[in-house]
This record gives structure tokens, sequence and C-alpha cells, in this order.
């Protein structure tokens, strides 16, 4: 037996004998916080998972949107967690599948200041300015899905620091027009600055935020995690997010792709897409 054929036989065995290593699977979510926000909300999960599944979980905190959107174009997340627009692109394009979601819809108000004799209909704010989160945030994009004609629609002026924000702005005059989610003005907003408001037009109601992965993820394995999130433990390690994003959820639902299959086109063909 010549030294080269004892050598690759050598290679041949330490391979086939060696233990297969796994790449850790990541997690991840928009970068709507800080990464000590985001770590606060999100490891806990990704530990428990690890747990749970008997491989690593890691929790990966997107450097801002330019980098989430790039990797998440790029499929580098196995599970993710985020809206009913991103989950819809990804199972549309990556062969992404939804796992559990939030309980509860997402719809949206656009609203004028009741005394404005201007803006009383939802067409009434083409070409005035409307405070709003920047898109790819979807109470936005929900707005211009509506007014979907690139020549007539509104100046959006983008508020930083959410809903709350975007009342502040609005209050202060810097535009004619306001997004809220409907539970925020219905819930948090003071009844008297919703009685200064006119509702001009709500959006259709849409699933809510939840977790989807990747297409690497096996089925049997989906089921897994599924499981795991559904259980008190997984209730217990989610309790950061839940109060963050749920309100008064108690945990989450068993989410399926049907639920997401147009949702996608939010992101898609418009001037606010991504």
């Amino acid at each position: 037996m010549s030294i080269v054929f004892r050598r690759l036989s050598l290679l041949l065995i330490t391979t086939l004998l060696s233990p297969v290593v796994f790449a850790d699977l990541i997690m991840t979510a928009p970068p709507r916080e800080s990464v000590e926000a985001g770590t606060k909300l999100y490891a806990p999960i990704a530990n428990y998972l690890s747990k749970a599944l008997g491989e690593k979980v890691v929790y990966k905190h997107p450097r801002n949107w330019l980098h989430y959107q790039s990797d998440m174009r790029a499929d580098k997340y196995d599970i993710v967690f985020d809206g009913p627009h991103f989950i819809s692109w990804r199972i549309k394009h990556l062969g992404a599948r939804a796992m559990v979601k939030l309980p509860g819809k997402l719809q949206f108000f656009v609203v004028s200041m009741a005394d404005d004799k201007e803006i009383k209909k939802i067409e009434d704010v083409i070409g005035k300015r409307v405070c709003g989160i920047a898109p790819p945030n979807l109470a936005t994009l929900s707005m211009m899905a509506k007014l979907n004609n690139p020549a007539r629609q509104p100046v959006l002026h983008p508020v930083r620091g959410g809903f709350k924000s975007v009342n502040k702005e609005f209050k202060q005059g810097k535009c004619r027009a306001a997004i809220f989610r409907t539970a925020f003005f219905k819930k948090k907003l003071p009844q008297s600055d919703r009685d200064m408001m006119r509702i001009i037009y709500t959006s259709p109601a849409l699933p809510n935020q939840g977790f989807s992965v990747s297409s690497r993820i096996s089925s049997k394995k989906l089921q897994k995690i599924r499981s795991a999130m559904l259980s008190r433990d997984g209730t217990a390690a989610s309790a950061n997010l839940l109060k963050r994003f749920g309100g008064k959820a108690k945990g989450f639902k068993t989410a399926i792709n049907r639920e997401f299959k147009d949702q996608y086109l939010f992101l898609e063909g418009v001037i606010f897409g991504w």
C-alpha cells in the first residue's frame, strides 16, 4: 500500500468518525430597539430553544434596517420574529414557513384633526404632509397601499420613537394627518387627544407579528420549535417579548402559511417598499 493511499484512507476514516458539527441556528428580529433592548427581548427565547432543541440557537441583532433587509434577502436567518409583510415575503421568495404568531390583528387608522375642514377622507391627504413611522413599517405601508398611485400620494414626514412620537409631532402641527395602530389609538392615547382627531381611514385587518423559520428547518424540527414556543416554558421565556408587543396576550398561537398569502405586496412595486 502506497504512502499516498494510506494517507487518503486515514483521512477518510477520520472524517467518517468525526462528529458532525452543525452551524448555530440564527434568530433575529427587526432593529427596532438598541442591541441591549433587543437582547433582553430575544436572547431568553434563543436560550430556551437551545435547550428544547438540543442545538445552539443564537440571537443576532441586526446593525440597522439596511443590514436586516440585506441579510434577509440573502436568507441568512433561521428563526425570525417580525411583521406579516416580511413573513409573507419570505414565504413567497425563500420558502419560509410561518410558525407562531401573537393573538389579535394588526390594523391602522389615518387621522386628521377634527377641526381641519380640508382633510375629511383619505384622498384628502394627497400632497399633504402625514406623520408616520418610516417604511418598511406596516402602518405607513398600509396607508400607501390605499393611495398607490405614485402621482397621487401624501408627503411622508418620518417620525422616530414609535406612535407616541407620531402623536407628539402631529399635535405640534408638523403634519395634516397621522397614522396610528388602532390598538394604540384606542388604548394608549388620552381621550382628550382622541377627541381632537377625526378617523379618515381604517386599513384592512392583517395577521399579527409572529415567528417564521427558514426552508432549512425540517418539518420535524419546525413542529418541535412550535411546540416549544406554545408551551408554558416557551411562554415564560417570551415574557419580555409578549409584554412589548402582545399587550395582554398570554402566549402565542399557531400560525400557518396561508394566513400570509398576499402581504408581501406591501413591499414590492411601490415607492416606499424595499
